[in-house]
């Protein structure tokens, strides 16, 4: 059976919006990986960015949402909504799975976590779509990640934009408008758990 295309499968949905722009709730975990899902989205969405990240360790969480906030204040392309950060939901949530290794169960609960707050907040604010930046990374498993959009999109309601922001060169042009923006770029998810995996083993240039 073939792969499906996620990213295509977005194209599909915003060509069929022939000139409207509906509104979009978009997760994002960081500034420089929302800058080129941003940059693909804005022409066609009226967005608004949701900082939801309670796996974020605290001085980190400041960081990241400090530089998303300066970053879409010089574009202009989203509004932002902050909300609580929930720290204790994601050690709740990851219970048992600290162990595990980056990119598996831990790493799913955590999506689960972040995904059905966007489409909780995207049902009670009345978005039409929602979305996250995550599939930008080639360490997130873009397969994965839709499924859980998919589930969260039945469960509330609200359409789910299918996405790998990864294809067409996504995460390049990420790096490249870090550079324009001088934007802060960490190399690890955020949650000790994946900082403690980084120290172990060594230095790594690919962000999460």
């Amino acid at each position: 059976m073939n792969a499906v295309n996620y990213d295509a499968e977005g194209d599909k949905i915003i060509r069929s919006f022939n000139g409207n722009r509906p509104r979009l709730l978009l997760h994002a975990c960081c500034a420089p990986c929302s800058s080129a899902c941003l940059e693909r989205l804005y022409r066609h969405f009226d967005i608004t960015v949701l900082f939801y990240n309670p796996n974020i360790e605290d001085e980190e969480y400041a960081k990241r949402k400090r530089e998303l906030i300066r970053f879409l204040g010089e574009t202009g392309w989203a509004k932002i909504i902050d909300c609580d950060r929930d720290k204790d939901k994601f050690y709740a949530a990851v219970k048992g799975y600290e162990s595990c290794p980056e990119g598996g169960k831990r790493c799913e609960k955590c999506f689960y976590l972040r995904l059905e707050k966007t489409a909780q907040t995207a049902r009670e604010k009345n978005f039409d779509y929602f979305c996250t930046t995550l599939t930008i990374s080639p360490l997130k498993d873009a397969k994965l990640i839709n499924k859980i959009g998919a589930e969260m999109s039945e469960k509330y309601g609200v359409s789910w934009l299918f996405s790998d922001f990864k294809k067409k060169n996504g995460y390049l042009r990420s790096v490249e408008l870090s550079r324009e923006h001088s934007l802060y770029r960490q190399n690890y998810c955020g949650c000790v758990f994946s900082l403690n995996d980084l120290k172990k083993r060594g230095a790594d240039d690919i962000m999460d």
